[in-house]
C-alpha cells in the first residue's frame, strides 16, 4: 500500500500529546442493515476467530451474516438509548471526563474516544490527531485484562494505520491494568454503593467475557488476569470464597470456552435454592449489549426461571468518579516523560 502524501512538517513544530481511549465498538443503529457490516468487521478479525480464513469466510458470509444481524439488531434495540449505543455514550463520556481529570492535574493534551470496530474508528481518530499536529499518542484501552482477541487487535489496527503513513507519531500502549489498586478500588466502591442502596445478596457473581479455552493453552494470559482481578476484588470486599463466583459469558460457536459459563451458573444457583444474587461484569468498564441485555435481561430470566427470587445487576463503572480517577492515574503513569505539563509562569 503506498504512503499517503503529507505536507512537510516545520522543524519547530510544537510537540503535542494525545490519549486515545479505545473500546470494542457498536453498530451505528439497532438495525440489521447497520449490524451486518459491524459484525463482518468484528467477526472477520483473525484475532477474534482463529480458524483457517477460507473456511471461516464461508461460514461467516454464507451463514452467520445471513441470519445473525436481524437477531442481534433486536437485542441492540432492547438496550438502545435516545443518545445511541450505551457503549458509545459511556465511552465518549469517559474520554471527556478523563480529559478534565488530566487537565486538573496540569496536563495539556487531547483525549479522544475510538472504536476498534465501527465508528469513530481508530484510523479516523488517528487521522484527526495527526492533522491537529499531535506527535505522541498514548493508546489506553477499555480492556483491563489483556487478551489477543481485544488488546492485541487494537494494536493491529494502529499498525494497519501506521503502514500507510509516512511520518508517524510516537506511540505508547497500555496492555492491561487488571490488578491496578485504583481500578480494584473503583470496582469495590461500585459494589459497596449497590449494597448500600439495594442490600447484600447471598452470592456475588463476577462475570467476565469469555474466550476459547484453546487461546489460553496457546499462551493468552486473559484467564489468569480475570481470576486475579476477582481475587483482589473479593479481598477488598472481605468476601469469603463461598460468597462469590467467577464465571465467563458470551460464548460463541461450538468450541469449548472458558468455564464455568455464566448463564448455566445462574440457573444452577437458582435451582439450588439461592434466593438472591448480585451480578457484576468487572471486565467491562462501560455498560453495553453484553452487560445490559445478556446479563441484566437474559441472565435475570435464567436465574428467576430456575427458582431464584431476586436478581440484581451491579452497573459497570461507567462515569463513577473513582473509576475516572483510576483512569487518570493509569494514563498519567504511562505519559511520564512526555511534554504534557502546562508551562508555569
Amino acid at each position: 500500500m503506498p504512503f499517503r502524501d503529507e505536507p512537510p512538517a516545520p522543524d519547530t513544530a510544537e510537540e503535542r500529546t494525545a490519549v486515545l481511549w479505545c473500546n470494542l465498538g457498536s453498530p451505528d443503529e439497532p438495525t440489521a442493515r447497520a449490524v451486518r457490516p459491524y459484525l463482518a468487521d468484528f467477526l472477520g478479525d483473525p484475532r477474534v476467530v482463529e480458524i483457517p480464513r477460507a473456511l471461516w469466510a464461508l461460514i461467516l458470509h454464507g451463514i452467520i451474516l445471513r441470519t445473525r444481524p436481524a437477531k442481534s439488531a433486536a437485542k441492540y434495540a432492547s438496550i438502545w438509548t435516545p443518545e445511541g449505543s450505551p457503549l458509545k455514550v459511556w465511552t465518549r463520556k469517559q474520554a471527556v471526563l478523563l480529559a478534565g481529570w488530566l487537565g486538573e492535574r496540569g496536563h495539556r493534551l487531547q483525549v479522544r474516544d475510538a472504536m476498534r470496530y465501527g465508528n469513530p474508528s481508530i484510523a479516523a481518530r488517528l487521522d484527526e490527531l495527526k492533522a491537529a499536529g499531535v506527535t505522541r499518542v498514548l493508546l489506553l484501552q477499555a480492556y483491563p485484562q489483556y487478551s489477543a482477541t481485544t488488546t492485541a487487535s487494537v494494536i493491529d489496527a494502529v499498525n494497519a494505520w501506521s503502514a500507510r503513513v509516512r511520518r508517524l507519531p510516537e506511540f505508547r500502549f497500555v496492555n492491561d491494568y487488571h490488578d491496578d489498586p485504583l481500578y480494584i478500588d473503583a470496582l469495590a466502591q461500585s459494589v459497596q454503593r449497590h449494597w448500600q442502596q439495594q442490600g447484600r445478596a447471598d452470592q456475588l457473581v463476577m462475570s467476565f467475557h469469555g474466550i476459547p479455552e484453546r487461546n489460553i493453552r496457546l499462551g493468552d494470559p486473559y484467564q489468569a488476569q480475570c481470576l486475579a482481578t476477582a481475587r483482589l476484588l473479593a479481598e477488598r470486599l472481605a468476601l469469603a470464597p463461598a460468597h462469590y463466583r467467577v464465571t465467563f459469558q458470551s460464548r460463541f460457536g461450538r468450541a469449548k470456552w472458558l468455564e464455568p459459563y455464566t448463564e448455566p451458573t445462574l440457573r444452577e444457583l437458582g435451582a439450588a435454592g439461592v434466593s438472591r444474587v448480585d451480578v457484576m461484569c468487572p471486565g467491562f468498564p462501560a455498560d453495553c449489549l453484553e452487560t445490559l441485555e445478556e446479563i441484566a435481561m437474559e441472565g435475570r430470566d435464567a436465574f428467576l426461571h430456575a427458582g431464584g427470587k431476586e436478581f440484581r445487576y451491579v452497573p459497570c463503572l461507567n462515569d463513577h468518579p473513582a473509576w475516572i480517577t483510576a483512569l487518570a492515574d493509569i494514563a498519567e503513569r504511562h505519559l511520564a516523560g512526555w511534554p504534557t505539563r502546562t508551562p508555569t509562569t
